[in-house]
Order: C-alpha cells, then structure tokens, then sequence
C-alpha cells in the first residue's frame, strides 16, 4: 500500500514538473487525432515517446530518432530502436516510466493502447495524440499526419511517394490476370488460426493477386486440420508470433498432407509477421513479397 501511494505522488510530482515546464499556449496547437479527440500538442515536440512499435518505425522512417525518448516492448526496427527506453508493452503501459521521461507528447494507436491509460496520461498533463491505421491507405494518412506533428513534412511526402509508387508497381503487373491463387495465411498452430476480412494480411493479399480462403467476418478465424485441407490452398504463408522455430516445425508438418496442392507444389513460405501486422511502412514490403509468393511467374518469385 505504501509503495502504490509513493508511486502515485511520485507520478504527480514529475506531472507538476511538467506543467511548469510546459510551453505557453503560443507554442502549442490544437488537433483532432484519429480518435476524434481534439489534443492541444506542441508545434515543435522535442521528446517524443512511441506507445506501439508501429509509431517507433514510422518515426525513425521519417528521421525524426532524435527526438524519440521512449518506446514499448518489442520496438526492434530499425535495430537502433532496441536501445531505447522502455515505457511497458502497448497493452500494458507503464506510466510511472514514461512520465519520468518527461515526454511533451506520446503517440499513441487507438486499436491498442489502454483508452484509461491514454486518459490518465491525458490528466496528467501529457499529449497524447492516437491514430487508428486499419487498411494501407489509413497508414499512409497516418505517416502524413505524424510528419506534420514531428516537422517532417517533406520526408513524409516522400516516404509516401515511394509507398505508393511500389504498390503501384505491383498491381500494374497484375492488370489482366485473371487467376487469383487460394492463399491460407496461418499466424497460428495451436490450434491453426489464420486471417480475415478485416486484417491487414487480407488486404495485402488482395492486392497482390490472391484470395484468401480465410475471408470472413472473424478477424482471427480458427481451423482445424481438415478444414484446412478442404479448403485446397495453392498458397499456404506461414507467419507466427513464436521466434523459437515452431515456424519451421509448422512447415514441416504442412508437409505430411501431399492432398493441398500447396504442398504438393512446395508453395509453403515462411514470413516475418512484423512486415504483415504493424502497420508500418514495411507492409509494402510485405504486399511484395505476397506478390512472389503468389504470382511467381510474374514477379519471379521470392525464396
């Protein structure tokens, strides 16, 4: 009890710090986030701390490092993220850290982020701007916006530009192919979970020619084996959360069942979900590589 009271006047202190060293309203600006909150932000932030792994890429894309001060748990791209402060995982927030880290502005994801702890840091004195990045269109809006917060316009639109340039590039290639390739997406082997309509991984697929056979209302629809097997994928795409190599003992096992002609045509691939479920610039990276995967003959395929 003693330690929980220490932490909360600890806390309000540093807030307090906060507020006397807070700009005056000159150097601030109000905004509606993707949140529909309106968030009185600074017009030029100088310590910045990331609540999703997804905002510390896009804030390093944008060149914008120096100011970064803290990120969550499993912010390991660009390699130089992983010797930042940490601040909690993005579902579990540790605010006693990121208040001593004297943030004047945190950004935040909405499909995530604690709405309390977002409210807490709120009246605490500390801006907290979410977004809601759910398709590739609403990321790239996301990379606008947060140009315009961290004064990176210009690196943005950029950034922006060659997004756009090799989504396009991909799916001029695709005109006038008519086959679109069944693709099972499995994020999970125990039990088999795969992905739905809502998801990005459905939409890459789309995109790159394919049809997921998983499509549904169910983000994360669960199969079992013969499920599996009746739906006669040509494509299977193995991504897995687990780093210890159940990826590879999942492929292994896909190969007992010659029946899946994904298997039969040794179509089985094995991808790094970061590139597939943060929506972060690298998810073009991901549409690419579903691009190989799914049309080899056209893109000449990816190993």
């Amino acid at each position: 009890m003693q330690n929980r009271l220490f932490n909360i006047l600890k806390i309000a202190a540093i807030a307090a710090g906060l507020a006397l060293l807070a700009g005056s309203p000159a150097d601030a600006k109000f905004v509606t986030d993707q949140a529909g909150r309106r968030v009185e932000i600074p017009d030029r932030p100088q310590r910045v701390v990331s609540l999703a792994p997804s905002i510390t890429e896009i804030v390093f894309a944008l060149g914008r490092e120096q100011i970064l001060k803290g990120v969550t748990s499993y912010s390991d791209f660009p390699p130089e993220a992983s010797g930042l402060p940490r601040v909690g995982s993005y579902v579990r927030l540790d605010l006693e850290r990121i208040i001593e880290l004297r943030p004047d502005l945190c950004i935040a994801v909405k499909d995530g982020n604690p709405k309390a702890a977002v409210d807490r840091l709120q009246a605490l004195g500390v801006p907290v701007y979410a977004l809601d990045p759910r398709s590739v269109p609403t990321v790239i809006q996301a990379i606008l916006e947060m140009g315009a917060m961290l004064n990176a316009e210009d690196r943005a639109e950029r950034l922006v530009r060659e997004m756009r340039s090799r989504i396009d590039r991909v799916t001029a290639k695709l005109v006038g192919t008519g086959h679109r390739p069944r693709v099972f997406f499995q994020i999970g082997d125990a039990p088999i979970v795969s992905v739905g309509t809502n998801t990005f991984a459905h939409e890459l697929i789309g995109l790159a020619g394919g049809h997921n056979v998983a499509a549904g209302s169910a983000a994360y629809p669960r199969f079992n084996r013969e499920q599996v097997l009746a739906l006669a994928p040509d494509v299977i795409v193995i991504s897995s959360m687990d780093r210890a190599g159940s990826i590879e003992r999942t492929r292994q096992e896909w190969g007992r069942w010659p029946s899946v002609p994904a298997v039969r045509s040794g179509r089985i691939h094995l991808v790094d979900s970061d590139i597939f479920d943060r929506p972060s610039p690298r998810l073009v990276e991901g549409l690419e590589q579903l691009a190989g995967f799914i049309h080899p003959e056209i893109f000449g395929g990816f190993k």
